[in-house]
């Protein structure tokens, strides 16, 4: 996975949309931080939210693993059930897959409703991510604001 560390430096330093202090275990047996700090100038850590799965895991708690490596597997403990489902549906949202289907979904809604491509404009129409041919055919079902469609 790639990414820019000059722009996640820069994230780092927005403010947080969500926030919480909660234990977290990474991969390694026995290793484990408890909590944030958001004081720092660096970030502790990223994970990039791409080809990844973010289940309920024991009460109170969740879990963040990745496709290629189902193995390697953060596990996140949070303060109540109800912070725990906040915040998996919040990290669902924010996945890269869920943000593609959801451009997806809009892009094609509009161009039934006006007849355009609203992607035209800056010239990424004909890219393969934009495209809904491109997604997975597993039969799978997305919910995507109060529409629940199923992607073909």
């Amino acid at each position: 996975m790639r990414y820019n560390e000059k722009e996640l430096r820069a994230l780092s330093r927005q403010p947080a949309e969500m926030a919480a202090e909660m234990g977290m275990r990474g991969p390694k047996k026995g290793s484990g931080e408890r909590g944030s700090r958001p004081c720092l100038a660096q970030p502790l850590g990223a994970l990039l939210l791409e080809r990844c799965r973010v289940v309920p895991e024991e009460p109170g708690g969740f879990s963040i693993s990745f496709l290629e490596d189902p193995e390697r597997k953060y596990r996140f403990e949070c303060c109540s059930q109800e912070q725990c489902k906040e915040w998996i549906e919040a990290l669902r949202q924010a996945s890269y897959e869920y943000m593609r289907r959801s451009l997806i979904f809009y892009r094609n809604e509009i161009k039934k409703m006006t007849g355009k491509d609203p992607l035209e404009q800056f010239g990424i129409s004909e890219e393969a991510r934009f495209k809904l041919n491109s997604l997975p055919r597993n039969g799978r079902t997305a919910c995507i604001g109060s529409q629940l469609d199923t992607l073909d």
